[in-house]
């Protein structure tokens, strides 16, 4: 296996042979001083009133998609309706000439267009790009182009705090804090599901995080969907009966969802990361023509008897819960709904996958469960039950979000009852896409674009060495602090080591270097007892378990440090030197 040493353990193995103290590390992630300048209660005051206003404009946002869905593709649209094939195909001309000439910066789904301003541009997001989202998303989804209104959200989220902290002229450091706040209440107000989006932001945009920051995310999701709720109503999106497993072997049945939902994962990506770079490697004056033929085509499959799969879906997905769809045209559904949302995403319309993506797995859920339901009566589980599994299975192998793909299903459910499946499931598909698709879907993208943004998946992973794998036997002359300095000499002298430790009277310890002990014989005399002699700093106090990096720094100032036991205070399991830890990285990076 490979290991990479950590950039933190870089610039400190680079100070510690440079003989100075580590630098001052502050990456993004670790955000450490959160608190404002300022004060800390306008800090989270500010949170809510991102929260709000988010909310505010999330509502306007599904509200303009739904008025134009209605305008352009009619209540209830249904196959052989011409308007199927002409709406999405105008839309799709009228939105690229939008983001090619007056929103370049409305281009894509919105997630990663959010890490890169919170990673490469200090947070910074344009009030312009805020509203050319909002009108291109709006025009597109409701259109009937297969994309969804949950990213763009998050995007539309994201900007409104920018603004605000830019208003408010607050540091960069504050700028690039409420990113992602905004972003969690953008996407619970399009969710309303405030745990989801909580965890998706950590999950996917910041990676890690602390109270503050943690604290912020939650009273903005809150408000936001607090503000949501006013005008939808507090229900949940979606209504099952309560799951009861009778019979365990059922549990076959939705490990099996789980496994169908890696493979639909797979191809999935596969299907996105092959057409994506393709189009956008054409000529740039097809790239105004690319979303109107991707509408025909969108159009098309419901003009020749799927309109299903255009738009969000979430009344459809409804619909095969509640069994009205036979197992056969469930899988057809999948299928096409994938094929429509490759074309759409692909061809560069603005819009989300998340809708789709819940879409998909709903209906292969509801697909498997109606197959069950044929062929095996005596299992009990509904086809409601099977789809919402369903939703979870695919969103944990697609988008590669493991814990947001649980509280979502029981989120949009109000259904706790059905954990036991969707952990189960949503783990074999999350694994089995790990296995088979090594890169996550939005770091695909990344590199597409041309970007290096931080892997959440790969951190969430990564290797790491801790103390334990550098640690050596205790192999230098120990005295204690009641000796006299000419003891420590002869000690010295006899093993032939270049340092020694002294335990001092409080069981701490401290490290003496040869030459140390050399100054300090000829400032003292013989019979001058260890304690008096030493300085008043002690060695760390390091555990074997602790990151390997952790050490680095302190070597400048102490030629080997001892290494603690957690069980009994005072006693040294072993120690590690400069040279070990640097051997040991040089083992793990080849």
């Amino acid at each position: 296996m490979k290991v990479e040493i950590p950039a933190s353990a870089a610039e400190s193995v680079t100070a510690a042979i440079a003989g100075k103290p580590e630098p001052k590390r502050r990456p993004f992630s670790d955000m450490r001083r959160i608190a404002p300048t300022r004060d800390e209660r306008l800090f989270l005051v500010l949170s809510i009133f991102i929260g709000v206003l988010s909310g505010l404009l999330v509502v306007s946002f599904r509200i303009a998609i739904d008025w134009i869905r209605v305008l352009m593709l009619g209540s209830v649209p249904h196959p052989g309706q011409y308007r199927l094939l002409v709406a999405p195909a105008l839309t799709g001309l009228a939105v690229a000439a939008l983001v090619q000439w007056v929103f370049p910066a409305a281009r894509g789904s919105g997630v990663n267009q959010t890490k890169a301003a919170l990673y490469i541009y200090n947070g910074y997001i344009s009030f312009k790009t805020v509203i050319g989202k909002f009108i291109t998303a709006a025009l597109a989804i409701g259109a009937g182009h297969s994309l969804g209104p949950e990213d763009p959200s998050l995007q539309i989220g994201a900007g409104v705090a920018s603004i605000v902290a830019r208003h408010l002229k607050l540091s960069r450091e504050k700028l690039r804090l409420f990113a992602p706040i905004g972003a969690a209440a953008g996407l619970a107000a399009a969710f309303n599901a405030p745990i989801s989006a909580i965890l998706f932001v950590i999950e996917e945009v910041i990676g890690k995080w602390s109270a503050a920051v943690l604290g912020s995310i939650v009273l903005s999701a809150i408000s936001s969907v607090v503000v949501a709720r006013r005008f939808w109503g507090s229900e949940p999106m979606f209504r099952i009966p309560a799951v009861i497993l009778r019979d365990p072997r059922e549990l076959l049945a939705y490990a099996v969802l789980g496994v169908f939902g890696g493979i639909f994962a797979l191809v999935f990506s596969k299907a996105l990361g092959y057409l994506r770079p393709r189009l956008r490697a054409l000529p740039r004056w097809t790239q105004v023509a690319q979303p109107a033929i991707a509408g025909l085509m969108v159009g098309a499959i419901g003009f020749f008897g799927l309109p299903q799969v255009m738009g969000p879906g979430y009344g459809v997905m409804d619909q095969a819960m509640h069994g009205q769809f036979a197992w056969k045209m469930l899988f057809i559904l999948a299928l096409f709904k994938m094929l429509a949302t490759t074309l759409s995403f692909s061809s560069g319309t603005p819009g989300g996958m998340f809708a789709p993506t819940l879409f998909i797995g709903a209906m292969l859920g509801a697909g498997v469960g109606s197959f069950e339901q044929a062929f095996f009566p005596h299992f009990t589980g509904t086809i409601g039950s099977y789809a919402l599994v369903g939703m979870g299975v695919l969103f944990a192998g697609f988008l590669r979000a493991p814990l947001t793909s649980v509280f979502m299903v029981l989120e949009v459910s109000g259904n706790y009852s059905i954990i036991l499946p969707v952990i189960l499931a949503n783990t074999i598909a999350y694994l089995m896409s790990r296995s088979l698709t090594p890169v996550p879907i939005f770091e695909v993208f990344t590199h597409q674009d041309g970007l290096e943004l931080p892997s959440m998946e790969e951190q969430r992973e990564e290797s790491s060495l801790h103390i334990e794998d550098a640690i050596e036997p205790l192999n230098l002359p120990v005295l204690r602090g009641s000796d006299t300095i000419a003891a420590a000499a002869s000690s010295l002298g006899e093993s032939g080591s270049q340092a020694l430790l002294v335990q001092v009277w409080d069981g701490s310890w401290y490290c003496m270097s040869r030459e140390e002990l050399t100054g300090v014989s000829a400032a003292q005399t013989p019979d001058t007892l260890l304690e008096k002699a030493i300085k008043q700093d002690r060695t760390p106090v390091l555990f074997p378990d602790l990151p390997l990096d952790t050490t680095l720094h302190y070597f400048p100032r102490w030629p080997v440090l001892p290494i603690m036991n957690r069980a009994v205070k005072g006693k040294v399991e072993g120690v590690v030197t400069l040279e070990k830890i640097l051997k040991r990285y040089q083992e793990y990076s080849h």
